[in-house]
């Protein structure tokens, strides 16, 4: 087996890295407590304070757990994040430049100014951004400062995922056929991807994320993806090294997070299923990992507890495998690549292990042991987390942009294992902008359950349960994930999401009459409220004889729904679209709440209003409406089916076809990049290129015309 192959390889030169690393110890830390209690800080050892040169959930994550355990933070923050809640998050906040990550948060020196002019000891990384970089945590300890994570040698060795593989393979560990070679001429690596057979798939080599990642289904799209994906890595990361594998069909993506400390003790936390991807990006990740038998779990686990140690690791790391299901049911797993970071679904292990990963990091960077043996880590119940971001799904998860207008959360706790209520971790507010410039990522969604099925339950309430106005968010999108067959299930891939399209995407969020049914309550409730006393006043159609008819013109998120209210005389209500009448019974119960009863149902509904767009949420789902003023319709023409523009704020990277080139639909014409991600332009019809209306390399505004086609 794999592993006693590794296991044997690395022995020794584990044992002579651990003479090598700080004072010695054994395992004479205390426990941290199951919801991240903690336990008494020894003060002689634990950071006085700490800067956190990050930003969004991760940043206000770590300042949540330094705030328990006395530890005073440091901010960070660019000229997009001034009054983000990570800067109010924190005891101090330090500007260190503009919006774009490379004029602040990938800044080193900045960064390093600002953690000695306040007087922090210590700079936690977060993840992305400097996080797995070997000369920013090098930087650190030449600035006398502690970098809370793992030291430059093992970043080295296993951030980069060609170095890591390599390593690996003196190991006998298996791994992905491909090239991890440091060559990445283009050419080269053409003739690699054709030797190991298509598709393959391209990686960065410094990063994770989906960043700088393409499959390529043929060689004439090869040298495309590789640019675009040398230009993403070298945004995201500074490096644009990529190596080169065969795609494994339906592939799971299962990780193991592992924690060493400076004594030379590794231990492994358990697994994580991130199958769920979309767009080389995970949407939803679980631990325990369905389907991974006792002894699979058990090997994998030792294996990435033996690849840690092969490097003197120290801190939380992630040991990435790439599985395949076998013939007989079982799982075959390739070793992937190694996160020398906390990662974004860490809350899962926090979950069903009861412990605080942060609080672990801090400890462990102040010179502390691991706080547990392996065999005292307990794992308990399921845990599932939902990457709440902003985005639009129908639109190939086209980022999005904007205010959060409305951004409510069922009720929820902090950090606490077998919890009922979910828990809830983001970098925003309402009334906060998604800007451009950052992941469009705005809160992670953790539930807890005695097993997957009460997990994934909760998860569907909690989901429900949760509104987000004035952009696009995969909200929805997320319940059709979690309650599809495939999901429910755990019939897992990386491929879920577009083997499932017919069920996961086109589907009306909420049937048309309940969703006019909630305007009309909210619409009727308003007119209510400016009513004055006598009936004179009143504004809802009232007549001395006979009843009254009302119509009001809806968009139903692209399709016309015209919805008749017809006011009776003896106050009965009745809600009509096409030839379908409801009667109508409505009452508003305050704070956007309404009652709605259609014929015999009765339903409880969110709807907020702003400008004339009705959000309207409940218990079945969501949808978006849109009141239309029939004689500024009857101005619109549609003479604008020329202009291409742009779906968000963003860089022009490049054009794709020159004025005067003829084009065919779904040919791509341009190259964007906004929210650390590329995104083309196609062409919506055949046509002729008109005019380029801005260079490669200008900034651009959301809508603004980029090209014509004629």
């Amino acid at each position: 087996m794999f592993t006693q192959i590794l296991i044997a390889a690395v022995a020794a030169r584990a044992a002579a890295a651990a003479q090598t690393r700080g004072r010695p110890g054994g395992r004479g830390g205390k426990a941290s407590s199951p919801g991240g209690g903690g336990t008494a800080i020894s003060r002689g050892s634990m950071f006085r304070k700490i800067l956190i040169a990050n930003r969004g959930e991760i940043a206000c994550r770590v300042a949540a757990t330094a705030r328990r355990l006395g530890v005073q933070t440091v901010a960070v923050y660019s000229d997009a994040d001034a009054n983000a809640r990570h800067v109010r998050a924190c005891d101090q906040a330090v500007h260190i430049g503009a919006s774009a990550p490379r004029d602040s948060y990938l800044r080193w020196q900045a960064i390093l100014d600002a953690a000695r002019a306040s007087g922090a000891q210590a700079v936690h990384p977060g993840y992305g951004f400097l996080s797995e970089n070997q000369d920013f945590a090098r930087a650190c300890a030449d600035a006398g400062l502690v970098f809370i994570g793992p030291p430059p040698s093992a970043i080295a060795a296993m951030g980069s995922k060609s170095a890591a593989k390599a390593l690996m393979a003196r190991a006998g560990v298996p791994l992905v056929p491909g090239y991890h070679g440091d060559d990445n001429d283009p050419a080269l690596l053409a003739r690699e991807a054709d030797a190991i057979g298509y598709p393959v798939l391209i990686k960065a080599s410094a990063g994770g994320g989906g960043k700088g990642m393409r499959r390529v289904d043929n060689a004439a799209d090869f040298a495309a993806a590789l640019a675009s994906c040398q230009r993403e890595a070298k945004a995201a990361f500074g490096d644009d090294h990529v190596l080169v594998e065969r795609y494994v069909l339906r592939p799971r993506h299962i990780e193991i997070q592992v924690f060493g400390d400076s004594q030379g003790n590794v231990i492994h936390l358990g697994e994580r299923d991130c199958s769920v991807q979309r767009r080389h990006q995970k949407v939803l990740e679980e631990s325990p990992a369905p389907g991974l038998s006792a002894a699979r779990r058990a090997e994998m686990g030792a294996a990435a507890v033996a690849a840690a140690k092969a490097v003197g690791y120290v801190g939380a790391g992630t040991v990435e495998f790439v599985a395949e299901e076998l013939d007989d049911g079982d799982i075959r797993a390739y070793f992937m690549e190694m996160n020398t970071r906390l990662q974004v679904e860490h809350p899962v292990t926090e979950a069903v292990t009861g412990l605080d990963l942060v609080e672990w990091q801090l400890r462990v960077a102040s010179g502390e042991p691991l706080p547990l043996t392996q065999d005292q880590v307990l794992l308990r119940g399921h845990a599932i987390e939902a990457r709440i971001c902003a985005e639009n799904p129908e639109s190939n998860f086209l980022p999005a942009t904007g205010t959060l207008k409305v951004m409510r959360w069922p009720e929820h706790v902090g950090f606490v294992r077998d919890a009922v209520l979910p828990r809830v971790d983001t970098g925003f507010d309402e009334g906060d902008v998604v800007s451009p410039w950052y992941d469009s990522m705005i809160a992670k969604l953790i539930v807890w359950g005695e097993d997957r099925a009460q997990a994934l339950a909760r998860l569907d309430v909690a989901l429900g349960a949760t509104h987000i106005t004035g952009l696009h968010s995969n909200v929805a999108f997320l319940r059709r994930v979690v309650t599809s067959r495939a999901f429910a299930t755990a019939d897992l891939d990386t491929a879920l999401i577009e083997r499932e399209r017919p069920v996961l995407f086109g589907q009306p969020a909420l049937a048309p009459e309940l969703a006019a049914a909630g305007v009309v309550a909210r619409v009727l409730a308003d007119e209510q409220a400016q009513e004055g006393p006598d009936p004179w006043s009143r504004r809802d159609g009232w007549r001395l004889h006979g009843g009254a008819r009302r119509r009001l013109d809806l968009d139903l998120q692209g399709q016309p729904l015209a919805v008749v209210i017809q006011r009776l005389h003896d106050g009965a209500t009745t809600l009509q679209i096409a030839d379908h009448r409801w009667a109508l019974q409505t009452r508003a119960l305050g704070g956007d709440r309404y009652d709605v009863q259609l014929d015999a149902a009765r339903h409880t509904l969110s709807v907020y209003l702003r400008g004339n767009r009705y959000s309207v949420f409940a218990a079945a789902g969501s949808a978006l409406l849109t009141q239309i003023d029939p004689l500024a319709q009857a101005g619109v023409h549609a003479g604008e089916g020329g202009r291409l523009t742009a779906p968000m704020p963003g860089k022009l990277i490049s054009f794709l076809a020159q004025a005067g080139d003829k084009v065919q639909r779904g040919q791509a014409l341009a190259v964007m990049e906004a929210m650390k991600m590329e995104h083309t332009i196609s062409a919506p019809r055949d046509g002729q290129v008109g005019e380029l209306l801005f260079a490669a390399g200008d900034q651009v505004t959301e809508g603004a015309e980029l090209l014509t086609l004629t």
